[in-house]
């Protein structure tokens, strides 16, 4: 079970590093988002240079670390210091490095009309050599998370809400 989740999160992070060779048009600039068994997502009422700007006011706001800022996502890091005998339970021990909560979400979208993909995972041995990762499914405290950077980004926004 933990390995299946290893190659879920190995896979989406190779295919979020993968460049396109498709010529870039004013209809091919804003990628094409599918949101993976245990992700959430959103549609916010902003342009998605005004929701990644909202996601990194708020990491820092917060103390997380803004690990990848691009155009169309936000990689996020909170270290969880001390002991977690749940999460050892759950995930083996993280004894060589920091246990880290990573957060990605992916936007995509025009003025007024951004949908946003929120993906997590638990990262043992963050930046070492025996770094693993593990999906997390999403639940109601990180939708209402997600809902917050709706709420964040439509404030800054000119656009009328989406629901």
């Amino acid at each position: 079970m933990l390995k299946r989740y290893a190659s879920v999160v190995l896979a989406l992070l190779l295919a979020a590093c993968q460049s396109s060779t498709k010529p870039t048009t004013p209809e091919t600039t804003q990628p094409t988002l599918t949101v993976p068994q245990g992700a959430q997502s959103v549609n916010i009422a902003a342009d998605p240079q005004t929701v990644r700007t909202a996601l990194v006011t708020s990491a820092n706001e917060r103390g997380t670390k803004v690990v990848q800022n691009s155009a169309n996502m936000v990689v996020m890091e909170r270290v969880m210091a001390g002991d977690n005998p749940a999460l050892d339970q759950e995930f083996g021990p993280s004894n060589n490095g920091n246990r880290v909560i990573r957060i990605r979400v992916r936007f995509t979208g025009a003025a007024c009309n951004t949908f946003a993909v929120q993906e997590l995972a638990v990262i043992n041995n963050a930046s070492t050599a025996l770094e693993q990762s593990f999906v997390l499914p999403g639940n109601a405290n990180t939708q209402d998370s997600l809902n917050g950077l709706k709420s964040r980004a439509e404030q800054s926004s000119s656009c009328p809400r989406i629901g």
